[in-house]
């Protein structure tokens, strides 16, 4: 029996006790592809996720591709976590990708298009409108579209364009009256990103969809006069996004401008996919292909029923016609230990508890009611926070602000490099500079991902510090959207390490130690380590144990490796883990006594929780980072102890909900494939995005993740 290299590939992947980080994505990008399948969705709720695949998606090719022929490009070696090498791992990675464009496709053709008349929209081409809207459609081309496109001719004389990143762009390839094939002409014609994906038409029982595409390819002939068009090629290009801001001597003197530079070179970057329509000219493909060194398997393949960049769905999820149609989010309910929430002065409630938030089913006001008192209080001397992504039109940034024209001493550290957010950030960390807050840009070398506030106020005769501490960005918006953890406290030893980090992060400090705090760089990797250690110590020792975390992504190898040694000591093992997994669960002799599952539904799982049993003396921490190399190594990061007995069995009590959901669920199986976790026989639903809607404290106080 011959073996092929695919089948090479497999049995090297197979033998790898640990799962490729790139593959690991791909596995969710498909979880969120079965989210646009479930039968209980309507099609917006199904528009939706497919939309978020595609964007997904697209950072993926930007980034993780992106990093990949940088290692091809530029002949470094690299040997992925499935042990292949980078051009066999750029196969096998791109045979993956083409798979899952063609599940995604199939679903919208197969599923999603034929039912969309059923829901009051259609998508449709111009020629299939009635003659009055065909004319609509011509008069809005030459008003509000024609004056728009520029087409760019490449021939001997003219250099080739530059085509930019995630545009729709038609590839017309053209022939003078006479010419001999051999002379043909390519012009792009590149749709700028400030024109509507769709054309709307309002029918009294019906939205009509066009897709721009189609506007224009409709009426594209009067940008090509007097000359013969041999194809109209529709396509989309995305391009290497990755870029490292590496350690140098001289980076704080320049480094805003190295971001600004930066960001210009994605729109330049290398070619790493092209998305194109069926029925192409195999003329310009063979030109584009050698033009940007990329071959067969970067060729994604669209079918003209179907339609380029689901992205674009969003304008027709987003229709307020359409409102009424999308489940609504239930209302905030007030957190479990401050039920009185907005009817006492928090400062006051804060001297006497701590608060433990959990976004979305708590909202985040009572974050933005301490920085805006904070403001207005005349006896606030400081205001520090660090920053990595904020809302638009931020109510953070203006109390800031507010605060710095008051007199108060403001600290703010922008993360810059916050990726696709660093403009934003740029430009909201100016306007506080300008107002006289002391911004620091981030840190050169490291990505600023901690979540920390920390407000120092008189009180009487004493100065108090009120912190926040989070697993989720100060963003209004993404807070009724993603699942994170904070803690407001007035914990003296959480305020001193609080106080101490930033001292590290805005001066030059180096603490001897924290007290309830873990940070990264420095000791993370290693305390986690020892704590898992630990758990192994007592398994061996007869004593009870268990390891129980919720995190984003699992990759580090260390902390893998030390998992492995744990369930081989006979500790049980329980991970939730939404995103990457790099750990293989259930692998004989390795790892049997781990179990993974994986939550993706309606919120996107964003908190991060860790929990050792500890023989009883229960050790739990929440926090900003995943078990990532990155988190260890390149970024500033925290985790928190909760030791307040209540607020700790709360996040056991979120560990515990999500082991019991059987709705949003997903269990990891040895082969790095994902099987839906279904509600057994005579077992009823549960949901975890209902659920913690529904709770009081009583339940909470009752709950135990070991016997």
């Amino acid at each position: 029996m011959r073996v092929t290299s695919r089948d090479k590939f497999e049995s090297i992947i197979e033998s790898s006790d640990l799962v490729s980080r790139d593959l690991s994505w791909m596995k969710f990008n498909d979880r969120v592809l079965d989210q646009s399948k479930k039968k209980s969705r309507c099609i917006f709720e199904k528009l939706k996720f497919l939309a978020i695949t595609a964007s997904n998606l697209d950072e993926f090719f930007m980034i993780r591709v992106g990093s990949l022929y940088n290692y091809l490009d530029y002949d470094k070696e690299r040997v992925d976590y499935s042990g292949l090498r980078e051009e066999p791992f750029k196969m096998k990675l791109m045979l993956e990708c083409q798979e899952f464009h063609k599940r995604q496709q199939e679903h919208f053709l197969k599923e999603l298009l034929p039912k969309m008349s059923e829901d009051g929209f259609i998508l449709s081409n111009v020629r299939n409108l009635e003659s009055e809207e065909q004319e609509y459609i011509k008069s809005y081309f030459n008003k509000a579209v024609y004056p728009m496109l520029t087409p760019m001719v490449f021939d001997g004389y003219r250099t080739f364009p530059i085509l930019m990143n995630k545009l729709l762009i038609f590839g017309v390839v053209t022939l003078a009256p006479g010419d001999k094939k051999e002379n043909r002409k390519l012009s792009f014609v590149q749709i700028p990103a400030n024109i509507p994906r769709f054309f709307e038409i309002e029918r009294e029982d019906m939205v009509v969809y066009i897709p721009i595409e189609e506007v224009i390819r409709e009426n594209i002939v009067s940008l090509f006069r007097n000359v013969n068009i041999e194809s109209i090629n529709l396509f989309r290009i995305t391009r290497n996004g990755d870029f490292t801001l590496e350690e140098s001597e001289d980076m704080d003197a320049n480094f805003l401008e190295e971001v600004k530079r930066k960001l210009n070179e994605r729109k330049t970057g290398r070619v790493v996919r092209i998305e194109i329509e069926e029925g192409y000219s195999r003329w310009m493909v063979s030109l584009l292909k050698e033009r940007w060194n990329i071959g067969d398997d970067s060729i994604f393949k669209v079918e003209r029923a179907s339609m380029l960049d689901f992205t674009g769905l969003w304008q027709v999820i987003g229709n307020r016609r359409f409102k009424d149609k999308l489940p609504q989010i239930p209302a905030p309910v007030p957190p479990l230990s401050y039920p009185e929430e907005g009817s006492e002065d928090i400062f006051q409630v804060l001297k006497e508890r701590d608060i433990l938030l959990h976004h979305p089913y708590n909202n985040i006001d009572p974050i933005l009611e301490l920085i805006e008192k904070a403001v207005d209080d005349p006896n606030v001397m400081a205001i520090k926070m660090t920053i990595y992504r904020l809302a638009k039109e931020s109510r953070i940034t203006k109390a800031l602000l507010r605060a710095a024209e008051n007199g108060k001493h403001v600290s703010v550290l922008f993360e810059v490099k916050a990726r696709f957010d660093e403009e934003n950030n740029i430009r909201e960390a100016k306007k506080l500079q300008k107002a006289g807050c002391f911004v620091i840009y981030g840190i050169s070398n490291l990505k600023t991902h901690t979540k920390l506030l920390l407000i120092v106020k008189k009180d009487e005769d004493r100065v108090m510090r009120f912190v926040h501490l989070g697993s989720g960005n100060y963003n209004e918006d993404t807070a009724r959207l993603y699942t994170d953890i904070g803690l407001l406290t007035t914990n003296e030893t959480l305020a001193n390490d609080v106080s101490e980090f930033f001292n590290v992060i805005t001066g030059h400090s180096m603490p001897s130690t924290y007290q309830n705090l873990i940070t990264a760089p420095r000791d993370m990797r290693n305390q986690l380590v020892e704590f898992i250690e630990q758990e192994a110590y007592n398994a061996r020792a007869g004593l009870p144990s268990g390891i129980f975390i919720k995190v984003n992504s699992l990759e580090d190898s260390e902390i893998i490796y030390a998992l492995y040694r744990a369930s081989q000591s006979g500790v049980p093992v329980k991970l939730i883990i939404r995103g990457i997994c790099c750990l293989r669960p259930r692998r004989i002799g390795l790892s049997e006594n781990i179990e993974v599952l994986s939550l993706v539904g309606d919120f996107l799982e964003h908190s991060r929780i860790y929990h050792f049993h500890n023989n009883g003396q229960t050790r739990t921490y929440a926090g900003s980072a995943d078990m990532m190399v990155r988190s260890f190594d390149k970024r500033l990061e925290s985790l928190f102890r909760i030791q307040d007995p209540f607020l700790e069995k709360q996040l056991m009590n979120i560990i515990s909900f999500n082991l019991k959901d059987n709705v949003n669920a997903y269990i990891m199986q040895e082969d790095g494939n994902y099987l839906p976790k279904v509600p057994k026989e005579g077992e009823e639903e549960f949901n975890v995005h209902k659920e913690f809607f529904n709770l009081n404290a009583d339940s909470i106080k009752q709950v135990k993740l070991i016997d």
